[in-house]
């Protein structure tokens, strides 16, 4: 069994600007209303990183520094684990569209850009960050390995590592073989289990039971079709301090399932 504390929290999608937004709208005390996610500018990097910024870039950015931002921690000997389903698929188009010319020049912004790394190689960037960050992709199970990943760093003697979780629509044609409706990502601080008794305590273990849905139709939505949403239930059950058990997607017959405990 994997564990850990949740320290902070970093939220940003359709019709979500942050943490507390989302919070107060499990808790039933504002209502939720869709819209495009705007994505702000990463002002935390150099001018010249901002301009070369894509999409998601600014996304992972965004939460991953909201998780942060509450919680004593140093960012620049902070571990990190960057997960996405697909990485930057605008980046990808027009990679592909540059090929597809008679003379296919390709910007050396935009091939830097390329790699499944790249916005973990911003966050280096911007905040000095010197320690190990993993970059991975498991497609519709990008969220659970994230956090499989996570975890398993913490039983191996990190302190604090930061999970980001992040998708983005695609353009066409590529949005046909990808159905996410819209840009989301999700943002988690964990710390030792062994330290800090205050903060939530999850578990986590392998399971077979049926993914936990959301009680508000519209995030369900989100949930199933974006794969780095699928830890909204953890978030659903955070904001109204339920402790107890619940199940994230992950593997076609195999979930993750999570015990939170919540502090005395």
């Amino acid at each position: 069994m994997l564990e850990a504390r949740i320290r902070g929290v970093g939220v940003l999608g359709p019709g979500l600007s942050d943490w507390p937004q989302l919070a107060a709208i499990f808790r039933g005390e504002r209502g939720y209303e869709s819209a495009r996610t705007l994505l702000p500018a990463p002002s935390v990097l150099p001018a010249a990183e901002r301009r070369r910024a894509g999409r998601v870039v600014k996304l992972a950015l965004a939460v991953g520094a909201e998780a942060v931002a509450s919680a004593r921690t140093d960012t620049r000997t902070l571990p990190s684990v960057f997960s996405s389903s697909g990485g930057d698929g605008d980046n990808c188009h027009e990679l592909c569209s540059s090929l597809a010319t008679e003379r296919p020049l390709l910007s050396p912004t935009r091939f830097h850009n390329s790699v499944h790394n790249a916005a973990s190689g911003y966050w280096s960037i911007a905040y000095g960050c010197t320690a190990p960050i993993t970059a991975l992709c498991a497609r519709e199970a990008s969220f659970g390995a994230g956090l499989i990943e996570a975890l398993a760093q913490l039983a191996c003697g990190a302190e604090a590592v930061l999970l980001v979780a992040y998708d983005a629509d695609d353009p066409p044609p590529l949005q046909a073989g990808r159905t996410i409706p819209d840009a989301f990502g999700l943002a988690l601080l964990l710390a030792s289990a062994q330290r800090r008794a205050d903060e939530p305590r999850l578990q986590l273990e392998l399971d077979a039971g049926a993914p936990s849905r959301l009680e508000a139709a519209p995030l369900e939505t989100l949930r199933q079709t974006i794969p780095a949403a699928r830890g909204l239930p953890l978030l659903e059950r955070l904001a109204r301090g339920e402790r107890g058990e619940l199940w994230l997607d992950y593997l076609d017959h195999v979930t993750l399932a999570v015990r939170l405990e919540l502090s005395a």
